[in-house]
């Protein structure tokens, strides 16, 4: 079995599908691996992979003009979320490339999405679910503050790489604003130009003096969403099961009107 080492991201795996593809070895003595602290196993070689941008593009362009977006996005979520599928015991990377194999070699194409049966489209599926759960709360709950160089900036921590999903959708609705969507699990960042679109970046040197300072309207009107998300509450109808059901507690420290309670707990 041959095991191609790459890097955890999307550029990464697809760069390692690239190399796993050219090296003509046969799928079936294939695997790919993301994980850093893999156990070495007996009779397997491991060729470490070099996330290489214009190979990636090129998987990228031919997933999209033979199976379309849909199975592009939906294999790129899959590579996007934290980690191997835990119910199915398998490596994110390896089920991306069996299911673009598997849609490649089948007349169906895209349609072999549906066959959740198989083991690495099962795993893609869940996978996909996961960051996009997440991406949907966060589209709900993220929120911005504004600093003293007129920025609005906001920091999250995904456990999914989930910055690709919320800066095409905060572009779109914050057209004509300088925003930076900080996350601060994965050392990257959303980083959008008044009228510009957006790229996201590598954040690991942020200046973290620089995000600290506020504009001077900024906190007056934290206080005011403060005050208005207590009195609007009803006291006798308080529910915190339920409100950590809705917006899970690991979301409160990015959240203004339950910072507070997020560090008292």
């Amino acid at each position: 079995m041959y095991v191609f080492q790459c890097e955890d991201s999307i550029d990464g795996i697809l760069s390692a599908v690239y190399d796993a593809w050219a090296s003509r070895l046969g799928h079936k003595n294939i695997r790919i691996s993301c994980r850093s602290n893999e156990d070495l196993t007996l009779f397997c070689e491991y060729i470490p992979v070099t996330t290489d941008y214009e190979k990636s593009r090129k998987v990228s362009r031919t997933l999209i003009s033979r199976l379309g977006t849909h199975f592009y996005e939906t294999v790129c979520r899959g590579a996007m979320a934290d980690g191997a599928c835990r119910s199915l015991s398998m490596d994110k990377a390896n089920a991306v490339y069996q299911t673009i194999v598997m849609a490649l070699a089948l007349p169906q194409g895209a349609k072999v999405l549906d066959f959740l049966g198989e083991p690495c489209i099962a795993c893609i599926f869940a996978l996909c679910r996961q960051t996009t759960n997440e991406a949907h709360h966060l589209l709900e709950f993220l929120r911005f503050r504004e600093l003293a160089n007129g920025i609005l900036f906001s920091q999250i921590h995904p456990k999914n790489d989930v910055l690709p999903i919320l800066a095409p959708h905060f572009t779109d609705r914050l057209p004509l604003e300088n925003f930076i969507i900080y996350d601060a699990t994965h050392q990257t960042a959303a980083v959008h130009r008044a009228c510009k679109s957006y790229l996201i970046a590598d954040a690991a040197s942020l200046n973290p003096d620089l995000i600290k300072t506020r504009s001077d309207q900024e906190e007056t009107f934290r206080r005011l969403w403060q005050a208005f998300f207590d009195t609007i509450a009803v006291k006798e109808r308080e529910n915190p099961k339920l409100q950590m059901q809705n917006i899970p507690k690991r979301f409160w420290a990015d959240t203004v009107e339950l910072y507070d309670k997020y560090y008292k707990k």
